[in-house]
């Protein structure tokens, strides 16, 4: 387990600038199909890369990339959960290219089952960046947020949590609400970080399950992802919501503020370290997996992360880089204290971890 903060980044220049497209594309939003670019251009290449995305800026990108290589993008976004589901089911015939989405369990797991080519990307990272890759290189982290932040709406309640057992407490009941793991990407490492800070990874299932049943005896809600938990806070059927960093202080920002909503956000100790992370697939041709590296490079380099930075101003935008002199956006605070759990040992847990909290607690 490691603890720390990240700093300020800076960049070895990579990739030519690129035109930022348009059109968002939400974290959790329905699964869509889109073609990015032509082969008129750049390398020429006549094979899309399919890209399996459930990050914000994921069409702005991809139309980006396509811009400044040529190279044709077809991009499936859908959110983390329902995404992964399809890559097991594809496992056999895999029809994706490359996988972004935020959460490096998913990909040691992938990683064990043999199904990520290795890369090294040719953009430096910060140190703390580079902690957060395998040793085996078969997948890049590109970004960091944390789970969970506590939004919280401050024009209904002044009580703040100052630990995460306070949420099982009566002052909470009924008034609290978090993603569903198994469709919130992000949420799983949550839950496993909860675990892992109770009980390490000998007594961390055990003692995880108790809390979040206290938590589901407090009258937790369930929802589906981000952007559903802050819809109850928004409509006062929860005070509390237990969602991604970006999430919560995308939702600051936006907020019409008013007598009956004003949402703030408290970091409880310890929060959970949430790389966003890419994957190649291994059994991809040889000229997809060459695109796909491209991809990488390209997410990487000063005009991919300006994109990134820009492209989801209320949502995934606002992450913490790991790239060199790349500045967190202003509305973030300090990276808060935080815990990192161990991918390798948590990923295969997750479909384990994730049936057993959608029978027991959803």
């Amino acid at each position: 387990m490691m603890d720390g903060r990240i700093n300020a980044r800076a960049l070895a220049a990579v990739a030519a600038a690129a035109a930022a497209a348009v059109a968002l594309a939400g974290c959790g939003a329905s699964a869509q199909a889109s073609s990015a670019g032509t082969s008129s251009a750049g390398t020429g290449a006549e094979v899309p890369l399919v890209v399996y995305s459930a990050q914000g800026y994921d069409s702005d990108v991809t139309k980006a990339f396509s811009a400044a290589t040529g190279i044709p993008v077809k991009l499936v976004d859908d959110s983390t959960g329902p995404l992964l589901t399809k890559v097991q089911a594809e496992k056999n015939n895999p029809q994706w290219g490359l996988l972004w989405v935020d959460g490096d369990t998913a990909f040691a797991a992938l990683d064990q089952q043999g199904m990520l080519a290795p890369y090294t990307p040719s953009a430096a990272l910060t140190a703390a960046g580079q902690q957060l890759g395998p040793s085996d290189h078969s997948y890049v982290p590109v970004s960091t947020t944390v789970m969970a932040a506590v939004i919280y709406n401050a024009a209904r309640t002044s009580t703040v949590p100052a630990s995460y057992d306070d949420l099982a407490t009566a002052p909470y009941k009924g008034k609290v609400g978090m993603n569903d793991p198994s469709q919130s990407g992000p949420t799983f490492p949550f839950v496993a970080g909860m675990m892992n800070q109770l009980g390490g990874q000998s007594n961390g299932m055990a003692a995880g399950e108790a809390y979040f049943s206290k938590l589901k005896s407090n009258g937790l809600h369930v929802y589906p992802t981000n952007g559903d938990t802050l819809h109850a806070l928004e409509t006062g059927q929860i005070d509390y919501g237990i969602i991604q960093s970006s999430a919560a202080a995308g939702e600051v920002l936006k907020a019409k503020k008013s007598a009956t909503f004003d949402p703030k956000v408290a970091y409880l100790p310890k929060a959970t370290l949430l790389p966003g992370v890419i994957g190649i697939d291994k059994k991809a041709p040889a000229e997809v997996q060459a695109e796909a590296r491209q991809f990488v490079d390209y997410v990487l380099s000063p005009a991919g992360q300006k994109v990134m930075q820009s492209a989801d101003p209320h949502g995934d935008s606002l992450y913490w880089p790991i790239v060199p002199g790349v500045q967190a956006p202003a509305a973030l605070p300090a990276m808060p204290d935080y815990q990192r759990i161990d991918p390798a040992f948590w990923g295969p847990l997750e479909g384990q971890i994730n049936t057993w909290f959608d029978s027991a607690i959803k």
